[in-house]
């Protein structure tokens, strides 16, 4: 009932289930283990207009999708219209969507009057919306959080202005800025921007397993979820989610071996795609989540921390696992 395809644009994606964009974390290798999984769609990790601009190379490399399952999302980030309309027809040559990204909380961001500062300016958000939509070649996206604080919830008319300014369709996280990550999501506001828009409304924040899920479809009647946090360290939550939205049976849980062959491949596309130096450094949170709350597991990441090779942490996960 609640999984299905789901058109964005002419756009279609395979099921409802989709992997957010996460700074720092939704690289290249990140998203290939979780295609692995079923996702309908993936995202890379938000880009900056103003860097695209200025032909940064390091940016650029940001939005290699080459041998990517499709299809991808590429988010972009920025308060200046020029440097997003440019950026919308650069990325627009890359991505099968455009993602605005008008919900990123953290201060560096924020500073700069970029991602959830915007909320304070909805003519802003309304223009930045317009000069993307007119640069871009695929559809287009916005990603935005409830408000800016509880003096500010303006996620209702933002969806409203995205749609009117031909965005395909709407992310909401149903927190304020002020709110980061903490208590709970807000629930109600996902619904009621569901029931005043036509286009698809993607509900993320907290959806971190099955019952999560079901009961993020069933209260807000969105359209579909975006699994953030809840895919770090854990890319099988896609297919299991999708299993049980099929079948209303949960999928098998992955066995201490399955987990350590999931990491090896990540741990091997990282070095693969970075190098050795910046790859073995880089894994080292994402360890830290694979290996959460297993035994020893303190233990085991104050260790190989202080490891600097790719085969002294594949021996080290091997012997961690074999002892497990």
């Amino acid at each position: 009932m609640f999984l299905h395809k789901l058109n964005i644009g002419n756009v279609e994606l395979k099921n409802n289930v989709i992997l957010a964009p996460m700074a720092g974390i939704s690289d290249l290798p990140f998203r290939v283990i979780c295609e692995k999984f079923g996702p309908g769609l993936t995202c890379t990790e938000m880009v900056s207009s103003k860097a695209l601009y200025h032909d940064s190379y390091k940016t650029k490399k940001m939005m290699n999708v080459e041998n990517e399952k499709r299809p991808i999302s590429i988010q972009i980030f920025g308060s200046d219209i020029e440097t997003m309309g440019f950026a919308a027809k650069e990325v627009s040559n890359f991505a099968d969507i455009l993602d605005i990204n008008m919900g990123c909380p953290a201060p560096k961001i924020v500073k700069n009057g970029e991602g959830s500062r915007l909320l304070l300016d909805l003519d802003k958000c309304r223009e930045i919306i317009r000069a993307v939509v007119q640069n871009s070649k695929v559809p287009v996206t916005v990603k935005m959080r409830k408000g800016w604080d509880n003096e500010h919830i303006v996620a209702v008319e933002l969806a409203k202005i995205a749609e009117e300014e031909g965005a395909k369709a709407v992310i909401v996280h149903g927190r304020t800025r002020d709110e980061y990550y903490s208590g709970k999501v807000d629930k109600d506001i996902i619904k009621e921007v569901k029931e005043v828009v036509n286009i698809p409304v993607i509900a993320s924040g907290d959806v971190v397993d099955e019952q999560t899920a079901i009961q993020m479809f069933e209260y807000t009647g969105c359209d579909g979820i975006m699994i953030g946090r809840g895919a770090i360290g854990n890319p099988w939550i896609f297919s299991q989610i999708i299993h049980i939205l099929k079948t209303g049976e949960y999928l098998d849980r992955p066995s201490n071996m399955d987990k350590l062959e999931i990491i090896k491949e990540h741990y091997n596309l990282a070095v693969e795609k970075k190098g050795e130096d910046v790859a073995v450094k880089e894994m080292r949170k994402y360890l830290a989540y694979y290996t959460k709350n297993l035994k020893n597991s303190s233990e085991f990441r104050n260790r190989v921390n202080k490891l600097e090779s790719k085969n002294d942490v594949i021996q080290a996960l091997n012997e961690y696992f074999t002892n497990l």
